[in-house]
Formats: C-alpha cells, sequence, structure tokens
C-alpha cells in the first residue's frame, strides 16, 4: 500500500499553553474548519471533541494529551492536544518528545503564566520548533504587544510578529497579514468559514508599516544570502520573507506570532496556514540520534524515510474497555504492515504488532500499514512501556528514555471489601502504565496502600476515575508529604558479600565513595574503576544495586541528593556474580548510610497568586502564616501577581482558604521548585 500523503507534507505538533488560554477550543476550531466536525465542540458546554473523559467535561479542563489527525490544504496534521495543568506536565513532557513542532497559545489577558514558562523551556530543552498564537483578543484587558514583550521577557524568545489585531476586547474583528499587506476580515454568520482580504485600515497603516519592517528586518538577519538581498534592494518579496522565515523557524532562531479569538471564530485558518508554512516536516527534521543497542556510548541516527530500517518511540500508554492497552507510538524511520515483529530495544524482547490505529480522539480507525513520520497507535502490546524504543530487529537502536518528575504527595487510600482490594491493585497497575508520575506502594503486611503524585488534583482524578470507571467505592486519607533525606558529610565504604543463593556461590565486592551533592541536583551514580577491575558486564548490577540502597534511608525516606563513586572492587572469574555484585553493592551503600548523619527534606513549590489589590494585605499574611517567602509582587491591568515559595505540607487545602480570603476572586498555581531541609528537625542522633 503506498503512502497517501508525502513525507514533506505531514506535520506532527503539538499545542502547549497555561490552563485556561484556549488550547482545546483552538482544537475544536481546527476540526471544525478541516472538516472533521460538522459542528464545533464548546469546552464550556462540555462538548468539546477533544475532552471526552468525564472530569475533562466537567472541570472544563485537559487532562490527558489527545491524538487526532486531520488535513488542511493537501497536507496531512497529527495533531496532540496537551493538557494545561500542572499536575500533568508529564502528559506534555511526552508528547514535545516526540512533536516536530509545537503551537504555543497565550491568553492575550494573562499573557505568559506560569505554565506557560514551564512548557516553553520543556520545548526547549526538546530543540522544539515553535509558533505563538494570541487567543482571546476579545476578552477585556487584552493586549497583544504586552504578550510579545512578556515573551521576551520570560522566555527568553525571539517573537516576530506576522499578523496585529485589528482593535480589541469586543472591539476586535480581524488581523493584518503583515507578510501579505492585506487586512483579514471573518464571517460571524458562517462561523469564520468564509473570510475576506481587504485594504489595511487608514488608521493602522502606520503601525502596520512599522511592525512589517521589523518583521523583515529580523528575517533578514537569520541568512546572509537574505541579508545581502535586503541591504542592496531594502526590502524582501513576500516568498523570501516566507521562505526566510520557515528556515528561521525550524531553526529555532525565530518565533512567528499570530493573533485571534478561537471562541469568536477570528484567525484559526490563517493559524493553520501558518503550521503547513512554518512548522517542520519529518523530513525537515533530518536525523533522529540514539545509541547503538549493543554499544549504548556509540550514537547513531535514523532518517525519516520509508526505506530506513523501521524505528519509534512508544510515548504514552493508555488502558482502552475494547483494546486493553493502546500504546501511542511515534514512527521515526521505515514502515511496519500488521502482523510484522518488532524488537523492544529496553525490554530486549519482541512484540508483534496485531492491528495498528490512526487516532481520532476517541474514535479509531484500523489501517493495514505504517509510515515513517506518523503518529499511530498498537493495540495490547505485551511488554512495551511509557519512553521504549521499537525498531528493527536486525538493526537495532535505542533513543533516550524520556524522563519525568518524581511523586511529591502521598494519600493512603483503601477497598471496602478483600475482593475490592484485589480489583484495586490491578487497577492501580494500569494507572501506572498510563503515567509515569503515578506510583503506589502495597505493604502485604498491614495492608496499607499509598498513592503517590506530583499534585492534589492529579490524585483527586485517579480517585475520580475508580469511582467511575471502574465502579470501585474507595476510602482515601489525608494527602502526606512525600520526604526525602539527604546525607551531610562523605563516607567511604566497602561491602564483601559471599554466601549461597539457591544452591550456587554468589560473590561481589566493591569500595564505593558517597558524598553529598547540591541541592536539586538529584542523585548520580559514577564509575571510577576501569574493566581490568570488574569486567563492563556487571556495572549493570552494580548500579541497580546502589540504586536499590538509596530507595530507603536511615530515617526512612529515598534519598536524593547523593552521589555514588564506585572506586574499587574484586573480580575472579570462577567466583564473581551478577547477584553477587548487586547485592554487595546495595549494601555498601545501606552501611555508609548509617554511618553519615542524614537530614529530612521536604518538597517546596513555586506559587503564583493572581489577585485584586482589595485582598493582597490578608493574602500576603496568610501566605507568611504558611511559612511562605514572597520573592515579588507584580501590578497586572487590576490584579496582583504574587509570585514565592512554600512547603507543600502548609498548601494543602490551600484553594479553599484563599476563595475565602478573596470572596472567590483570586486564583494560584503551584509547581514544584525543590527540597529543602525541615526546619523543625528532631535529633534522631
Amino acid at each position: 500500500m503506498p503512502r497517501k500523503v508525502e513525507i514533506e507534507k505531514v506535520r506532527n505538533i503539538g499545542i502547549m499553553a497555561h490552563i485556561d488560554a484556549g488550547k482545546t477550543t483552538t482544537t475544536e476550531r481546527f476540526l471544525f474548519y478541516t472538516g472533521f466536525l460538522h459542528r464545533p465542540g464548546e469546552v464550556d458546554d462540555g462538548t468539546a471533541f477533544m475532552d471526552y473523559m468525564e472530569q475533562e467535561k466537567e472541570r472544563g479542563i485537559t487532562i490527558t494529551s489527545a491524538a487526532t489527525t486531520f488535513h488542511w490544504r493537501d497536507h496531512q496534521i497529527n495533531l496532540i492536544d496537551t493538557p494545561g495543568h500542572v499536575d500533568f506536565t508529564a502528559e506534555v513532557q511526552r508528547s514535545l518528545r516526540v512533536l516536530d513542532g509545537a503551537i504555543a497559545i497565550f491568553c492575550a489577558v494573562g499573557g505568559v503564566e506560569p505554565q506557560s514558562e514551564t512548557v516553553w523551556h520543556q520545548a526547549d530543552m526538546y530543540n522544539v520548533p515553535r509558533i505563538a498564537y494570541v487567543n482571546k483578543m476579545d476578552r477585556l484587558g487584552a493586549d497583544f504587544f504586552r504578550v510579545i514583550a512578556m515573551m521576551r521577557e520570560k522566555l527568553n524568545a525571539k517573537p516576530v510578529v506576522v499578523e496585529l489585531p485589528i482593535g480589541s476586547e469586543d472591539e476586535f474583528v480581524g488581523v493584518v497579514d503583515l507578510i501579505q499587506q492585506k487586512a483579514i476580515y471573518f464571517d460571524e454568520e458562517t462561523k469564520g468559514f468564509r473570510y475576506t482580504f481587504d485594504d489595511i485600515p487608514e488608521n493602522m497603516l502606520e503601525i502596520a508599516k512599522e511592525w512589517r519592517e521589523k518583521l523583515v528586518d529580523a528575517v533578514a538577519e537569520t541568512d546572509d544570502e537574505l541579508l545581502n538581498f535586503y541591504l542592496e534592494n531594502g526590502t524582501l518579496s513576500t516568498e523570501q520573507i516566507e521562505k526566510g522565515l520557515r528556515k528561521a523557524t525550524i531553526s529555532n532562531q525565530l518565533v512567528p506570532v499570530l493573533c485571534g479569538s478561537s471562541k469568536k471564530y477570528i484567525g484559526v485558518q490563517p493559524l493553520l496556514d501558518a503550521v503547513i508554512k512554518y512548522l517542520p516536516s519529518p523530513s525537515d527534521i533530518g536525523l533522529f540520534w540514539g545509541y547503538d543497542f549493543n554499544n549504548h556510548e556509540r550514537k547513531i541516527n535514523r532518517k525519516a524515510k520509508d526505506d530506513e530500517p523501521f524505528s519509534a518511540l512508544a510515548f504514552k500508554i493508555i488502558s482502552d474497555p475494547y483494546l486493553k492497552k493502546l500504546t501511542f507510538v511515534r514512527i521515526y524511520s521505515g514502515t511496519l504492515k500488521v502482523g510484522d515483529s518488532v524488537f523492544n530495544s529496553n525490554a530486549g524482547k519482541r512484540e508483534r504488532i496485531q492491528k495498528i490505529m490512526r487516532l481520532y480522539a476517541n474514535r479509531k480507525e484500523e489501517i493495514s500499514e505504517v509510515f515513517s513520520g506518523e503518529i499511530v497507535a498498537f493495540p495490547d502490546l505485551r511488554v512495551t512501556k511509557t519512553g521504549d524504543t521499537l525498531c528493527d530487529e536486525k538493526n537495532k537502536i535505542l533513543f533516550e528514555k524520556i524522563t519525568f518528575a518524581e511523586p511529591v504527595i502521598n494519600q493512603r487510600i483503601e477497598a471496602k471489601t478483600q475482593q475490592d482490594r484485589d480489583k484495586l491493585i490491578e487497577c492501580l497497575n494500569k494507572f501506572v502504565d498510563e503515567d509515569p508520575t503515578f506510583r503506589f506502594t502495597n505493604d502485604e503486611e498491614s495492608g496499607e496502600i499509598i498513592i503517590s503524585g506530583v499534585g492534589e488534583l492529579q490524585l483527586e482524578i485517579i480517585v475520580d476515575r475508580l469511582k467511575r470507571e471502574h465502579n470501585l467505592e474507595v476510602r482515601i486519607g489525608k494527602p502526606q508529604v512525600s520526604y526525602r533525606e539527604t546525607i551531610t558529610q562523605e563516607i567511604l565504604q566497602d561491602y564483601l558479600f559471599d554466601k549461597q543463593i539457591s544452591g550456587r556461590n554468589q560473590f561481589g565486592y566493591v569500595k564505593l565513595r558517597i558524598t553529598p551533592r547540591s541541592r536539586g541536583t538529584g542523585n548520580k551514580i559514577e564509575f571510577l574503576i576501569t574493566e581490568q577491575i570488574i569486567p563492563k558486564q556487571y556495572w549493570n548490577s552494580i548500579e541497580e544495586g546502589i540504586k536499590e540502597g538509596l530507595q530507603i534511608g536511615f530515617l526512612g525516606y529515598p534519598l536524593t541528593d547523593v552521589g555514588v563513586e564506585i572506586v574499587d572492587g574484586k573480580y575472579e572469574k570462577e567466583f564473581y556474580t551478577e547477584l553477587g555484585y548487586k547485592i554487595a553493592s546495595s549494601m555498601a551503600v545501606r552501611e555508609g548510610l548509617r554511618k553519615s548523619k542524614s537530614i529530612l527534606l521536604e518538597p517546596v513549590f513555586k506559587v503564583e497568586i493572581v489577585s485584586p489589590e482589595d485582598y493582597v494585605g490578608d493574602i500576603i499574611a496568610d501566605f507568611n502564616s504558611r511559612k511562605g517567602k514572597i520573592d515579588s509582587i507584580e501590578h497586572r491591568s487590576n490584579f496582583q501577581i504574587i509570585k514565592g515559595i512554600a512547603p507543600l505540607s502548609q498548601m494543602f487545602g490551600y484553594v479553599t482558604d484563599l476563595r475565602s480570603l478573596s470572596q472567590g476572586r483570586a486564583s494560584y498555581s503551584m509547581e514544584f521548585s525543590h527540597y529543602e531541609p525541615v526546619v523543625e528537625q528532631k535529633s534522631f542522633f
């Protein structure tokens, strides 16, 4: 079966933004204008096609990243609508990992908000080209140019304005296309389906000229050939600007900025055009780098071509009532047919592909073959987890895994009956597969089950899903802080393991240096030995043993900000074993931790509170009483923005107290920052 759309006409994009900036509404309009939906859904009415979970419809937020495919001007767009709430940042992170480009949406009133910064920096980390869309230009307090200034200041971005708004707030009626030098008006009766080009309004000629010059200057500066032409002729043609801007966007030198009001059907089609004009196809990205399966230090690559060996990355897993488990996969190279087998480089096992599904949010279409550059789903894979590489068994490659935030909140959960308990554990295992930031522990002796996550809302949604999707009534305890511990002094520790296990002698000997690291840097394991001291085939076992040893410290909590160096060891071919080295390493860490003074750490969160001026005094007093530290207070329109940090232990239930203090008019957002020593620590010695 030949591919229907050339790879140059494929776009794998995501939409990213702060909560309530209009991501899902914009996606609904995309589907409406491309003919996928006959009637656009509304987030406020709970009819959004992309928000298909009951909790999403009720709360008006996106929780899981939904994937869909549609066509625009002979191009295929594979789009992922990601969540904006900070508790679901992992959804954004794993989506960005597999996307070629992104649309960053900003609210014309709120501008660059905390989660906008978080996802922007994640996109920087994965080097994802972006275009920006300033939405909600019809809202009271909309200020397009303030958003541009905030992008420069807060995101360290290089925005180039390609559209100007015609009017703002209730007078917002259209946009000026600075490249075509035309005004665009959208017909309200056809919900923006019809739109017309006209001359730029008289009162905007001067400002349009000024911003077009800035656009041409910025584009010319990114390319020597264009710069020479510009200096000689004083301007660039429309074709030169678009071509130069595409090149500068793909290389992350510039960010084209458009504007509109998705809710009012203004500016959405030009945004779709911009996706095609400025964001890359898989072939524009060129090479996708990974590691040689047999030598993890040697880098190798795959090209986005159908005749290359097959390679793909699994980036998301969801439970499906009909297909058990769906694994979302980005195909980097090669082709794959139903019935083919692929190799999972992380698990070291083969997977058989029994079905291939193209996704339309919660609707699916079975296809017989998939090509490079596509995003699809494989049902019911046996061993594949989020972040695993799937590839051709004769040409093995290992793509870098996706790393996620560690859980910082714990909550006790219990089922009403033993039968329900078994079902509860089965459901929690499914949620662990779906969400890499969710964990749970099951203590067989006490029967206690503890669920852990990155935020209160995340755990609330988990409990809600247990009730709705699985008819499980559960009791939950109060949220608890997930503490960590660290050490304050360096320790040199060795351990010899010599025991018979299952009828076989197991030997292992290692010498470790365990040191405290800077706050927030996490744990690090380094081998300062050569293969002559201990052969490399045993190093994985040593690393596993060390990680096991760091799971529980002297105070009973996982260790963080600890460095472990393997400085010496012994090896004799007949005696030393993988299990022996693993246990020796784990015991060396535990012995060392007993000798080192431990301190307890608690998670500290960045907090941003948006409040009318009248309530700021009471809010600051309350924040200080929670051991919070205020970093800054900014003025924005009629609101004050209070920024600071506070220990998570003091912030449980804050939403209720803040509503009470501000008569329901203030809002806040929280994001994990780092761990700090608990101020009032008991002496453990």
